[in-house]
């Protein structure tokens, strides 16, 4: 089951540049959640995730946190850049996320900003 998960997220992966907004939000959610990937319910609470974290802040209000999708993006790719001290991963340098897995990641929490 779990490859054919990874198979399906890999082929939806590869049609991302003909993906809808709302495929690309739903794929990127589909990321965040996976405990192979994104993975960031076991630190934050995000609408609709099971069993989330608390060691990083809520995951509501985005644009009103960060003041472009770019910087969002940045703290994702290295937030060791941000704070040395930060117990999040660096998903872009460590390669845990792939460049076009990064963007989706970054479309779908950006896209979170109701309480």
């Amino acid at each position: 089951m779990k490859t054919v998960l990874s198979l399906v997220l890999i082929c939806t992966l590869v049609a991302c540049s003909s993906l809808t907004t709302q495929q690309r939000l739903a794929t990127g959610k589909e990321i965040s959640f996976q405990r192979s990937k994104g993975n960031c319910l076991a630190c934050h609470v995000i609408e609709d995730g099971e069993d989330p974290g608390n060691i990083g802040p809520a995951l509501i209000n985005m644009q009103a946190k960060y003041a472009s999708k770019k910087q969002l993006k940045d703290i994702i790719w290295d937030a060791t850049q941000f704070n040395t001290n930060t117990s999040m991963p660096p998903f872009g340098r460590n390669k845990i996320l792939t460049a076009k897995e990064l963007d989706l990641v970054v479309d779908y929490i950006w896209s979170l900003n109701s309480p």
